[in-house]
């Protein structure tokens, strides 16, 4: 199964998911690992999905899954053209109020980030929550790029849709500890929900 952490930068991504490294048959990636050329765009993002996407198979094929954190939101996940092979999905989104996300980036890179990019961040991060409860969430934001994906596998879908189900785990206020909580149990319950046949997007969804 491959489980996937999207959310804006300072989220809490990275951190959250390192602490539940140690869960048995599971591997921790970020997606960046890859690495990031120099003006990668959205077309750059949506072809590095599919190829973390056929690592996540070669994986399952041992039985192991996979946690990926990036910027991936669920809609890019789906419509990657391997994405139909892996036994099951799981989306979580990590968020955080727009203010303490401002103050995490100035305290993680000072001076870094002038007033447009802090503008882009809190935006795509106000995008991602739209996007987690409602796949007719403005989806012109990610449907331009790599010509090799599949928006009609979820484009008539609506909120009401079980497959359409991400995890909102907010970490405003929450120690670390916390957040790492939430996102170990989020775990377990997709797994839990996989194995007795409930996962929404378990192997078939997109039939």
């Amino acid at each position: 199964m491959l489980l996937t952490i999207a959310g804006s930068s300072c989220s809490g991504k990275t951190t959250a998911a390192r602490a539940c490294a140690q869960l048995e048959g599971l591997v921790v990636h970020d997606f960046d690992e890859i690495g990031v050329p120099s003006g990668a765009d959205t077309a750059w993002r949506q072809r590095s999905m599919d190829v973390w996407i056929e690592r996540a198979l070669r994986y399952q094929a041992s039985g192991i899954d996979v946690l990926l954190t990036g910027q991936s939101p669920l809609g890019e996940v789906l419509a990657s053209p391997s994405a139909t092979e892996l036994d099951g999905i799981a989306a979580c989104l990590l968020d955080v109020d727009d203010e303490v996300r401002r103050h995490r980036l100035e305290e993680r890179d000072p001076g870094k980030w002038n007033l447009d990019a802090k503008r882009s961040f809190i935006g795509w991060a106000r995008w991602h929550r739209g996007h987690a409860g409602d796949p007719r969430h403005r989806p012109e934001v990610i449907r331009t790029g790599w010509a090799q994906m599949r928006w009609d596998r979820w484009s008539g879908w609506t909120s009401a849709d079980p497959r359409w189900t991400v995890r909102i785990i907010d970490t405003t206020d929450r120690a670390v500890e916390q957040s790492a909580a939430d996102v170990r149990q989020w775990i377990m319950d997709a797994r839990s929900q996989l194995a007795c046949g409930q996962l929404g997007l378990a192997g078939g969804w997109a039939t």
